[in-house]
């Protein structure tokens, strides 16, 4: 790739993450008053935070089964408030056992 074509890459991406971000700010001006439009935007990151992990959750082990496995430890101990470390130690040691057990099978 030439460096003439590389600018215009970088140029073209730049230019299109600039728009994303400002368009909104450009076109609304005032205080969202809509009940509804409020609620989906506030729920807007964790949809997409959830959209972007849960498939890379899923094929980042060697099997999906441990993978499952260490997922539902997860969502469990969070729902059950305990601290982020503790729901990634738990978590890893849910598909380190899990993987130890299907390498005997």
């Amino acid at each position: 790739m030439s460096n003439k074509q590389f600018f215009i890459y970088l140029i073209v991406m730049a230019g299109s993450t600039y728009l994303i971000r400002v368009i909104p700010f450009v076109a609304i001006k005032n205080k969202i008053e809509n009940r509804f439009i409020r609620s989906f935007l506030y729920y807007i990151p964790y949809a997409v935070l959830t959209a972007m992990t849960l498939p890379a959750a899923l094929y980042a082990t060697g099997s999906v089964i441990s993978a499952v496995v260490g997922l539902i430890v997860a969502v469990i101990l969070a729902y059950r408030n305990k601290s982020l470390t503790i729901v990634a130690v738990f978590a890893c040691l849910a598909v380190y056992i899990t993987e130890m057990i299907l390498s005997f099978l």
